[in-house]
């Protein structure tokens, strides 16, 4: 059974300085993201900027990642959308392209209402591409829609498809308890890096995060260190985590992630309205706290952390 472990980049969407899409950035940021170690690439999310995107711009920029990444890791490529034919077409066009598993954030302009009207969202999406391993995206903070995972688990037998969820929430009880009822069948991936010490200390085997495209290492580190019950060296890597996820919240948000990229040689251009792009002043104070923190000195390579 298909299985997804490890670190899995939630990925960024390259752009011209005009907002236009820089596709010939794909390949040198895939190599760059194995070379770190990353076990699989999520496509065209939250941090791909997937909802600020056409549906060509979609196809375009997941065609790119499958392309780039040649079959050497995973590529699971985020087709939700507000319109469930665009999202089913957007399935559709993932299993051409050779992804390797589709995910899904539900509608949330008109949500929803019930687990019944979810799940039924969902088949919609996951007929068009039956074949493909299936990851529902629950992150209630953007789309507004809760649900209870355990009893979306149970109700797994209507989802063919149904590999598991890309956890989103700082709740890790309720993740406890949807990996309790999970088992082996499906896979809990956790999305908030700062709290991943938490979720590998309950037992999660995968994540998918936007700050191992830059900082992979630590999270290695972080998970290795965990795996030997070595948990003094695990939260030291955690704190150096919230260290700079910290600064990155002071200096620019998502517009300062992208501007990491640019510091470490990976220029990826700036966000897309509505999200704000960062002025080169505000760049510069980004990479001020940063080597304060010590962030160019571990980041990259994180063979050792003596302080």
């Amino acid at each position: 059974m298909f299985h997804l472990r490890g670190l899995i980049a939630a990925t960024f969407t390259a752009m011209h300085d005009d907002g236009s899409l820089d596709l010939d950035r794909v390949s040198p940021m895939v190599e760059r993201l194995l070379a770190d170690g990353v076990a699989g690439l999520y496509v065209v999310g939250s941090t791909g900027e997937g909802p600020s995107l056409t549906s060509n711009e979609r196809r375009d920029v997941a065609a790119a990642f499958v392309k780039a990444a040649a079959g050497r890791v995973p590529v699971i490529v985020q087709v939700g959308h507000n319109s469930l034919a665009d999202a089913a077409e957007l399935a559709a066009h993932a299993a051409e392209i050779g992804a390797d598993a589709i995910s899904a954030t539900p509608p949330s302009y008109f949500r929803p209402e019930s687990l019944d009207d979810l799940i039924g969202c969902i088949r919609r999406i996951t007929e068009a591409a039956p074949r493909l391993p299936f990851y529902y995206y629950h992150i209630p903070m953007r789309t507004g829609v809760e649900v209870d995972l355990v009893e979306f688990l149970r109700r797994g037998h209507e989802l063919p498809s149904l590999h598991g969820v890309k956890f989103t929430s700082p709740r890790v009880d309720q993740l406890q308890a949807a990996m309790r009822f999970a088992g082996e069948r499906y896979d809990l991936l956790f999305g908030f890096d700062e709290m991943l010490l938490s979720a590998a200390a309950i037992g999660v085997k995968g994540a998918v995060g936007s700050t191992y495209n830059f900082a992979a290492p630590l999270y290695r580190r972080l998970l290795d260190a965990a795996g030997r019950g070595d948990l003094k060296t695990a939260a030291r890597c955690q704190q150096r985590s919230v260290e700079m996820i910290n600064v990155i919240v002071r200096q620019g948000g998502f517009a300062g992630q992208k501007a990491i990229m640019g510091l470490l040689g990976m220029p990826c251009g700036p966000p897309r309205l509505p999200l704000r792009s960062m002025p080169a002043s505000a760049s510069d104070s980004l990479r001020d706290e940063l080597t304060e923190i010590g962030f160019f000195d571990w980041a990259r390579d994180f063979t050792e952390l003596s302080s």
